[in-house]
């Protein structure tokens, strides 16, 4: 079992557009609840990891980007749990290696690069033949680790951690669905939840998130909605704004963020208080995921 601290729930206060709007921010700091395998990220490896072990694997396999928070995680849960990790990153090696590859090799992951074209056949069957036969035996978790073992996970940490709390609006970032999935399970239709997707054209998520909470809760739920608008020119992309607002936050608030998935939702958090899309007296709970160690070096 992965370890798990518990986390503190922070306000931010000081805020004018909060003081116009009659609004509170409440932040779920989840960065704070492992070193490494922080945010949603633990949620979403717990069960992946207690299958892998009941399986009696011995080697589990993944993929992701140069920059993947989901491989600096897993290359540090597994070596936790006493599990070989590999992960299978998209594109070619590049020497040095970045802070994110270097820390999942001395965490003991092995990496193998594959083209972008290789890459986007990873889900076929003849693609997993190819690593099967390379690597032999293992479990695999999919890309961001989002899969219904995830999903179970954050409907857990919905239930036990966030449903105490007294908040209208939940909100997180959004990348491949899963975690938002899974708060949708967990909270059994209460609140409003708002998913920000950080990748250009982030529509497309609706019909993947449906399709989890329906695999996973055998229902659906119409409590839950993406804000589209706030990706700042795509994935891992960034704007002097978004900058410049994630180094206010952290100076008013001691609240680090990085600027592929926290930092766009708390812009998007106070553009939408400051257009005015809550009812005075609401309360926010913001979802903090972690991630930090993708965080530009300035901020």
């Amino acid at each position: 079992m992965l370890r798990y601290n518990q986390t503190p729930i922070q306000e931010l206060i000081g805020y004018r557009a909060l003081e116009r709007a009659g609004v509170r921010i409440l932040v779920k700091r989840e960065d704070l609840n492992h070193p490494y395998v922080s945010g949603n990220k633990w949620w979403k490896l717990k069960y992946n990891l207690e299958a892998a072990i009941i399986a009696r694997h011995h080697k589990i396999l993944t993929f992701g980007g140069a920059f993947s928070n989901h491989i600096h995680a897993t290359a540090a849960a597994a070596k936790e749990m006493n599990l070989k990790a590999i992960g299978i990153i998209r594109g070619e090696e590049t020497l040095p290696l970045n802070p994110t590859l270097r820390f999942a090799v001395e965490n003991g992951m092995e990496l193998s690069y594959v083209n972008r074209a290789a890459y986007r056949k990873k889900n076929t069957r003849e693609f997993f033949d190819e690593i099967h036969e390379q690597f032999g035996d293992f479990y695999l978790i999919p890309e961001g680790g989002s899969n219904l073992l995830a999903v179970k996970g954050c409907a857990e940490f919905a239930t036990k951690e966030l449903m105490p709390i007294d908040f209208d609006h939940l909100l997180l970032p959004v990348g491949t669905g899963g975690t938002l999935a899974g708060l949708i399970c967990g909270l059994e239709g209460r609140k409003n939840i708002f998913g920000v997707p950080v990748l250009k054209g982030g529509g497309f998520l609706e019909k993947d998130v449906e399709m989890m909470v329906r695999d996973f809760s055998g229902t659906t739920f119409g409590n839950w909605s993406l804000l589209t608008e706030y990706h700042h020119g795509g994935y891992a992309k960034v704007t002097n704004e978004l900058l410049a607002f994630m180094q206010e936050i952290k100076n008013a608030h001691n609240l680090p963020l990085d600027h592929v998935y926290t930092g766009k939702l708390f812009y998007a958090v106070i553009k939408e208080v400051e257009a005015g899309s809550f009812a005075r007296g609401s309360t926010l709970l913001v979802l903090h995921t972690g991630g930090l160690q993708g965080a530009v070096q300035s901020i």
